[in-house]
């Protein structure tokens, strides 16, 4: 008697077996029934816009291959160089040389300058080189409203790539008629006026004294 019930519980099992392995079966023929429906329909649909287009152009004779690569380059992403322009030429009619230098605070260790909301520890920290210089841009030899164009330039650009110590070299104006520094002062009241800058202080000692 135990052996006869050994074999009947077998024999379920494998029933039972085989009907998950028929719904699978079943299921899978569904899937690849519906797969080439969906591609019959889409080669129907090219067919008729194939057509459409023959009728609508009339009869084209494909180009000889070439024998060349076909290499598509990626387009670069725009880059608005209008509005960029226009807004230089807006700033820079607001870049005055005349500015009130209220806002500059004279110290003994030459002019600096920080917005209301900046502390004064930020400007003594400028002045030591406690924060590495992430960009610098030289004016020798410059005109002024050509040291003003790339002072702003310069200052847009550090902007956008998140720079936030960077050093202006102005010169001693050594160069100059009468030996002064010309852009010294005009730039500070450029720096003072650029919304990009919220604190600057003259360099000193090995970061370049007066003349940065």
């Amino acid at each position: 008697m135990i052996p006869r019930r050994r074999r009947h519980s077998v024999n379920l099992t494998s029933l039972q077996g085989l009907g998950g392995l028929r719904d699978t079966l079943a299921r899978a023929r569904q899937a690849q029934a519906e797969r080439e429906a969906r591609e019959r329909a889409e080669r129907a649909a090219a067919e008729r816009t194939r057509r459409l287009f023959v009728l609508t152009i009339g009869p084209v004779t494909p180009l000889p291959p070439s024998g060349q690569a076909d290499i598509r380059r990626s387009k670069p992403a725009p880059h608005p160089l209008q509005r960029e322009a226009d807004e230089r030429a807006a700033l820079l009619q607001t870049w005055s040389d005349e500015v009130d230098v209220e806002s500059l605070l004279l110290t003994d260790d030459g002019l600096s300058f920080r917005r209301p909301e900046v502390g004064p520890e930020i400007v003594t920290r400028l002045r030591r080189g406690h924060w590495s210089i992430q960009g610098e841009i030289d004016l020798h030899g410059l005109r002024r409203d050509e040291a003003r164009l790339a002072l702003l330039g310069f200052l847009g650009e550090a902007s956008r790539r998140g720079q936030r110590c960077v050093r202006v070299v102005h010169g001693k104006g050594h160069g100059s008629p009468g030996k002064r520094p010309v852009l010294k002062a005009k730039v500070q009241r450029w720096l003072a006026q650029s919304l990009e800058v919220i604190a600057f202080a003259q360099a000193s000692g090995p970061q370049g004294a007066p003349g940065r």
